[in-house]
């Protein structure tokens, strides 16, 4: 009796053993699945990481840095609901001329760099700054305009005061106070 009961123990340890494994597994492909898009993103927008610098810093193309702050500016009024990211992407193409594509992989790039930037408090900043230094006077009327079609799907129509002082750090950054 005493056998099999730790028989049945040892099969019942081997069986959760082996679930933890394989839900591992899963969660290392789920891993290298966003790491691939946001690679094969980087890739197709023509994105290029300059050595030891940040990835901000090695920012060219207006576009990338608008739809990195839409995402920033977003995340800073509380967690995103879906009719601002869809507003977000609906947007870039809009203002800036993208296409669908290049509006979702912009994102997927968008929110690498906020992450890379420790969040979107820091992101906004750097990334006004980046933006304003790589093309100021074309870059300013679709980034306004861009935010504020985020800021208008918002829950309440209204910014929040960390909204507010990341518009403060945009027109800072663009010379505008």
């Amino acid at each position: 009796m005493h056998l099999l009961l730790g028989l049945i123990g040892a099969l019942t340890v081997a069986f959760v053993w082996i679930l933890r494994m394989r839900s591992a597994a899963e969660m290392t492909h789920e891993l290298a699945g966003v790491a691939g898009d946001v690679i094969s993103a980087a890739r197709r927008l023509g994105f290029r990481r300059k050595l030891n610098t940040h990835p901000v810093e090695s920012l060219e193309e207006p576009n990338l840095a608008i739809g990195a702050i839409g995402i920033a500016f977003i995340e800073l009024g509380g967690l995103p609901t879906s009719e601002q990211q869809d507003a977000l992407l609906t947007a870039l193409q809009s203002r800036t001329g993208q296409t669908l594509k290049d509006a979702e992989e912009t994102l997927i790039l968008g929110r690498w760099l906020v992450t890379e930037s420790n969040g979107p408090a820091q992101a906004i900043p750097r990334l006004a700054r980046r933006l304003a230094k790589i093309d100021r006077t074309g870059s300013f009327t679709p980034l306004m305009a861009t935010l504020n079609d985020v800021a208008q799907a918002g829950r309440t129509n209204d910014v929040s005061d960390q909204q507010r002082d990341a518009l403060t750090e945009i027109a800072c950054a663009f010379k505008l106070d």
